[in-house]
């Protein structure tokens, strides 16, 4: 980029700023008009009453800076969420997260939402979580937020995510850049009173109105942090550094003064869609107003088609100016993995072509051995090609006992290791209480006192951890090593994956 695209972009970002600090002083500036209004309301009833002595009427009066408001019947109100969800009106805390973890961070450029709920089948978070900050550089990763949405109201089962996020990523919430909320059950409404629309299954209608919700509460909650705000799921893989670009092409449309309302930087549902946090509450309030009409991605194509089409023009002319507004940027950064949808029995396959390829394994040149598997292989998926880099090792239910063995043809001085388990399209096929184990050349002495050793001689030297990652180094006291291998201990209700065999060693 040259110095006068450089300043360019800076001035167009710093324009942007400028509209989402305008936003928010509006925002608090309605606060106080609210308010305002409530105490000229005490005031006058209060008068009316008599019981309010001179000083604290002059008290009130001086503090509203309003006269008094004028009959009730004349008092024009705007609508707000309260005229679509009048059950909120119920429990002040509605509009509030249940819980929270955050540092509070604000000012950055973009907010990212993940929404996720309880899957019956396998869940994704974790991997995607992990996926997004490895995508991320140091500096991203500075000028970012990423909102964990717990979408459920079961407290039991929100503090088991929650923890989860907290073992694995300690460092991302302490720095600010995760955050964790959940929604108070008071947010929702009777979902058992909702009206049958589009010829759904009440089932369906339920799940598509609770997503409509989920969107708005996390855009809600988001828009005040940042400048753009990131639609994401919780099921996804993204590109390197993609962050940078989204910024980069949001920022040059601004400067060059050409309109958009949301940018899609994927053509699957609802992911990778870029919104101007200033433009979020025209989204909120769609949704509001047709939570319980239509799917969440619909809603946005109709929300486009209001703002830009013509009913005295054609379909033609109409897409021509949706297109105008609705920005598809390709190649995609981002790609579904999941195939098990939240809604129970759905089964969702699609993959957005514009993505690319997905790196399934990591090929290294490994020193000779024999590779043996106790776990049977699935089709082509053998241990052997996978230890030669051909493929991805993938063995159907690991059970306890099975091993997989690395019989090296020449003893080797190891100096560390690397087991990876599970995929970019299958994350949860992973290996789990399983054990990494190594067969000295020399028997077993004193020097290996610090280790366990297995009935058969084999020196345990690390184990995978819940990510599905084993790595370490070997210690040089173990000599050469003529054999490694793999233990299961417990029963897994997954495939497992082996997608990375790696060693670093001395010739």
């Amino acid at each position: 980029m040259s110095g006068e695209q450089a300043l360019v972009q800076r001035l167009a970002e710093l324009q942007l700023r400028l509209q989402h600090l305008d936003a928010m002083y509006r925002a608090r500036e309605e606060d106080v008009h609210v308010l305002s209004q409530h105490l000229s309301q005490l005031l006058v009833d209060s008068l009316s009453a008599g019981g309010l002595t001179p000083e604290a009427k002059s008290l009130l009066r001086n503090l509203t800076g309003l006269a008094p408001p004028p009959p009730a019947g004349h008092l024009l109100r705007l609508p707000s969420a309260y005229h679509f969800l009048p059950h909120l009106l119920l429990n002040p805390n509605s509009l509030r997260p249940a819980y929270s973890i955050s540092k509070g961070r604000t000012g950055v450029s973009v907010v990212m939402g993940v929404p996720t709920v309880k899957r019956e089948v396998q869940s994704y978070l974790l991997s995607t979580l992990q996926n997004l900050l490895d995508s991320m550089s140091l500096e991203e990763k500075e000028d970012a937020i990423i909102v964990v949405f717990i979408a459920e109201t079961d407290e039991e089962y929100v503090l088991q995510v929650a923890n989860e996020i907290k073992e694995h990523f300690e460092a991302e919430l302490n720095s600010g850049l995760v955050e964790v909320i959940s929604p108070p059950a008071s947010y929702y409404p009777d979902m058992g009173r909702l009206r049958t629309t589009l010829g759904d299954s009440p089932e369906r209608v339920r799940w598509r109105t609770k997503q409509n919700l989920d969107f708005a509460f996390l855009m809600m909650y988001s828009q005040p942090k940042a400048m753009f705000y990131i639609q994401l799921e919780d099921d996804i893989l993204a590109k390197q550094h993609f962050l940078t670009t989204m910024k980069s092409v949001a920022l040059e449309r601004i400067a060059n003064r050409k309109a958009w309302f949301v940018l899609d930087f994927c053509q699957l549902g609802f992911i990778g869609k870029m919104f101007r946090c200033v433009e979020l509450p025209w989204l909120v309030q769609f949704f509001f107003m047709f939570y319980n009409d239509k799917p969440v991605d619909w809603l946005l194509d109709h929300l486009i088609h209001t703002k830009s089409c013509n009913l005295d023009k054609d379909y033609k002319h109409c897409k021509k100016a949706k297109d105008e507004l609705w920005i598809h940027y390709k190649p995609s950064l981002f790609q579904h993995i999941g195939t098990h949808s939240s809604l129970k029995g759905k089964v969702q396959k699609l993959k957005d072509k514009q993505f690319g390829k997905v790196r399934l394994f990591f090929p290294h040149n490994n020193p000779d051995a024999v590779a043996l598997s106790e776990i049977k292989a699935y089709k082509q998926y053998t241990l052997k090609r996978a230890y030669m880099g051909e493929t991805f090792f993938w063995g159907l239910l690991p059970q306890p006992g099975d091993r997989l063995w690395f019989k090296f043809t020449t003893p080797l001085m190891m100096k560390r290791y690397i087991f990876r388990s599970g995929n970019a399209e299958h994350p949860s096929d992973r290996f789990y209480n399983t054990t990494i184990e190594v067969l000295p050349l020399l028997q077993p002495s004193n020097q290996y006192e610090s280790y366990n050793i297995t009935n058969d001689g084999f020196v345990i030297i690390g184990k995978f951890d819940s990510m599905g990652l084993a790595e370490g180094k070997v210690d040089p006291k173990l000599g050469a090593i003529k054999e490694m291998r793999l233990t299961v201990h417990s029963e897994s209700d997954n495939w497992a994956i082996l997608s990375e065999v790696n060693y670093s060693f001395d010739v």
